[in-house]
């Protein structure tokens, strides 16, 4: 990574993010077998362009509140910017960047014409009220309304934003530009003729548990009865946790930014009804330390990783960073295989290292024909691309003019999962130096409980680079 010189202030966030895309670059042999693309690298890693805004708006007392606004549009090179807004006390530039860059390869990986960009403000909705989020909402977009539209830059939701503030957010515009413009936002709601899409809250947490059973299909694997440790408990975690509920796992964890909450005895887990209550929770800005039930166990400032005797797969859903290589350690000792991300960069560089060398350990037994110590890492910008993915089904369906079928949408989102999984597989064996063997991502694998497992990391940031870098030589951003 020395040859590269980057001028980027001091933005933890988004450094991490951007030297893991050119560690996966500069290890394997992408610039050996097209030099040319590494003359892109310099390019890709600065936004195209930043907005950043005041947000004036009056609580409920008629004070005067300000809080800053922020629009990273990052690149455009595949599709319009297309990323969420975050509404939280945390946000700042270098989140922001970090969440965008993500956002480019995350899209790329979807096979969507889709770029990529993140916005958001350092707003708390918690504790606000109703009319109080709407007239922020309202006040931020009198400012992000002159910079987005359908073919410009498509904001959707994330974490503080749902479907009620994307309401919000597109009256305004439509107020602001005089126009119904219904591309312009996604993770509307289906309903009033707001021409959202079905599964688009349940798409991230679904897409993931689809990423998740290629995995274990690759692995020679079955997902029922497995263990399952699963942090977060917004729209990710929930539903997530109900695809497994429904495949036949066990959900032994969820959690919020207070604590976690732990199943006591797997044979009473988490059920459906424990989710829609959580649902309900979560909407009024609710706390998981506010259940009160005899089966869970409530552990303040915690997470679930170090708290399970048995778990199996481990799924990060809730912010980023929030899996460090000692949470790693205590899942291994607790029998985990399997860890994939719900949550945007969900893992810590040291954690990733660490499952990576996992992975290699394994792959190392395969070939001294004694395979112990399974192990696979998916990280987020693969395996939860499944939210972005029904966004940009949403945009063809405002197109369109129509709404697709729920059974349709969801047949989309777990084509799109099984391609980013299969073109992860197959660029990680044709560009990274490990010695694999003869690696194929089919579900047909006759001896998959014990081939070498392919580095879904440098698989997905290598197949996102290519497509990106691509298509912007054809633009002429970079020669």
């Amino acid at each position: 990574m020395s040859e590269f010189e980057f001028t980027h202030g001091i933005e933890p966030e988004f450094e991490q993010a951007r030297d893991e895309i050119v560690k996966s670059l500069t290890e394997s042999t992408v610039f050996e077998k097209n030099p040319d693309l590494k003359r892109c690298l310099p390019v890709i890693v600065e936004p195209e362009r930043i907005v950043s805004f005041r947000v004036t708006w009056e609580d409920d007392q008629g004070n005067t509140r300000v809080n800053k606004g922020y629009r990273v549009q990052f690149n455009s090179a595949i599709g319009p910017y297309k990323g969420g807004l975050r509404f939280h006390p945390s946000v700042n530039l270098s989140i922001l960047k970090f969440l965008g860059f993500e956002q480019i390869f995350k899209n790329a990986l979807t096979g969507l014409p889709i770029g990529g960009g993140k916005g958001g403000s350092d707003f708390d909705p918690h504790g606000k009220s109703d009319n109080e989020i709407r007239r922020f909402c309202q006040a931020f977009m009198t400012e992000l309304h002159r910079h987005i539209g359908a073919d410009i830059d498509v904001p959707a939701g994330d974490i503080g934003v749902g479907g009620r503030e994307v309401g919000f957010l597109y009256g305004a515009y439509k107020r602001l530009q005089q126009k119904r413009d219904f591309g312009v936002l996604t993770g509307k709601d289906t309903r009033y003729g707001l021409n959202g899409s079905f599964i688009r809250p349940e798409a991230t947490g679904y897409g993931l548990i689809y990423f998740v059973l290629n995995m274990l299909t690759y692995m020679g694997k079955d997902i029922k009865g497995k263990y399952c440790a699963v942090s977060g408990s917004g729209n990710v975690a929930q539903f997530a946790a109900k695809k497994l509920i429904d495949l036949g796992a066990i959900v032994m964890s969820l959690s919020d930014s207070r604590g976690a909450l732990i199943v006591k005895d797997a044979a009473k887990p988490f059920t459906h009804a424990d989710i829609d209550f959580i649902a309900d929770l979560k909407v009024r800005k609710g706390s998981l330390e506010e259940i009160k039930d005899d089966r869970f166990t409530w552990l303040p400032a915690q997470r679930p990783w170090k708290n399970l005797p048995k778990v199996d797969i481990a799924l990060p859903c809730a912010t980023q960073n929030e899996n460090d290589a000692d949470d790693v350690e205590a899942l291994v000792k607790a029998g985990c295989f399997l860890i994939a991300e719900g949550s945007n960069m969900g893992s810590t560089d040291a954690a990733v290292q660490k499952m990576e060398a996992l992975r290699v350990a394994y792959n190392e037994s395969v070939k001294a024909g004694k395979p112990a110590g399974q192990f696979w890492y998916a990280p987020g910008k693969a395996s939860n691309a499944g939210g972005v993915a029904v966004s940009a089904l949403e945009m063809a369906q405002n197109s369109q003019r129509m709404t697709w079928t729920p059974a349709r949408v969801d047949e989309e989102l777990n084509n799109i999962m099984t391609n980013i999984f299969n073109e992860s597989v197959d660029n990680s064996a044709a560009y990274t130096r490990e010695a694999l063997g003869e690696v194929k991502a089919s579900a047909n694998k006759a001896d998959a409980a014990v081939s070498a497992l392919p580095s879904l990391v440098q698989g997905a940031n290598i197949t996102g680079f290519i497509k990106v870098a691509n298509a912007m030589k054809v633009h002429g951003d970079w020669w």
